[in-house]
C-alpha cells in the first residue's frame, strides 16, 4: 500500500496537508481555486478535475467559503 502515499501537496497544489496528516483545501488560495471554476463560475466536474469524490467535497467547501469571503465570485456575469 504504500505506492499510493501521497505527497504533502496534492493535485495542482489545491489541496494541504496539515500537521495531522488530513488532507484539507484552502480557501484563501483563490488564484488555485479559481482554476477550477468554469468561466461562468461553476465547479467543473469531478471526472474533469480528475478528484475523488471526498476531495471534491473538501474543494466544494473551500470554495463555497471563498466565495462568502469574497475573494471568488459567485457569478462572473457582469450587468
Amino acid at each position: 500500500m504504500s505506492q499510493f502515499n501521497r505527497s504533502e501537496t496534492n493535485r495542482d497544489g489545491f489541496l494541504r496537508q496539515d500537521t495531522r496528516g488530513q488532507w484539507y483545501a484552502d480557501y484563501k488560495c483563490h488564484e488555485e481555486l479559481r482554476r477550477l471554476l468554469t468561466p461562468n463560475g461553476k465547479m467543473y466536474g469531478r471526472k474533469r478535475l480528475n478528484l475523488t469524490a471526498s476531495e471534491q467535497r473538501k474543494v466544494a467547501q473551500a470554495i463555497k467559503r471563498a466565495r462568502h469571503m469574497a475573494l471568488l465570485p459567485f457569478t462572473s456575469a457582469t450587468f
